[in-house]
């Protein structure tokens, strides 16, 4: 989406589908497989947008993995793993990025991508959701550390979102996948009465308002895009609650 602007875009991942490889380079996307959890190569990684283009205005923290175990489940390599991934790596993003922003005049902005486990314990995943408070937690401090280098910091929070790898992982071992569809949009109340789920171009827009100007006063926030479900229990199940129990 920022390469629609014509900015230059530099994307570091550990694995490119065919098609998404193809569409970012057709609009230009300097791609590098990377892993993110490896602090050299994300190091990297921004010394070749700042030797390119001899700056660096902003950056979106976006890798992410789930665990969906109870505790009793959790090896420490699944905690490594998540906490790695998803809190690790953002964390040294940014200190690479705070280190070129504060020099500039303009400074910067930084976005993590949250999750709405972010804004409200899960039962189904908690090292998951400790991964992503924590992160709303990175995203507050540095904001309020680097304010006086004129750099913002802020975090979106999506809810389920479709044709994504992460959402992908509901469907293995389930054969009803319009059933686990209707799962994920009833969890959430706006979903749920739009019928549908939130689209990546969603989250992608909110990244780049968050970049844009119109933003400059913007920092330490946390952008829920989750249909409303990190709001709390949604009046249609407040309703089965009551009908159930007259007391």
């Amino acid at each position: 989406m920022f390469a629609s602007f014509n900015d230059r875009v530099f994307v570091g991942d550990v694995f490119y589908s065919a098609n998404a490889k193809s569409e970012l380079c057709r609009a230009g996307v300097f791609c590098s497989i990377i892993d993110v959890c490896a602090t050299v190569q994300l190091d990297e990684l921004i010394q070749q947008a700042v030797d390119a283009t001899g700056r660096l205005d902003v950056l979106v923290n976006n890798a992410g993995v789930g665990l969906v175990k109870q505790i009793g489940e959790v090896s420490e390599a699944d905690w490594n793993k998540v906490l790695d991934t998803n809190l690790k790596a953002a964390f040294f993003g940014c200190k690479a990025a705070v280190a070129v922003m504060a020099s500039q005049e303009t400074g910067g902005c930084i976005v993590n991508v949250a999750s709405n486990a972010g804004l409200l314990p899960r039962a189904h995943d908690p090292v998951y959701s400790i991964s992503k408070m924590a992160l709303v937690a990175l995203t507050r401090s540095l904001a309020l550390c680097h304010s006086k280098d004129r750099i913002r910091v802020n975090c979106v929070c999506p809810g389920p979102v479709e044709n994504t790898q992460m959402i992908a992982e509901n469907f293995e071992n389930r054969n009803d996948h319009d059933q686990v569809v209707r799962e994920l949009i009833s969890a959430s109340p706006l979903a749920n009465a739009w019928d549908c789920m939130v689209s990546p171009d969603e989250i992608g827009e909110s990244i780049v308002y968050l970049a844009s100007k119109a933003a400059r006063m913007v920092t330490g926030t946390s952008i829920a895009i989750d249909g409303g479900k990190s709001l709390g229990v949604p009046p249609n199940a407040v309703s089965r609650v009551a009908a159930s129990d007259p007391v």
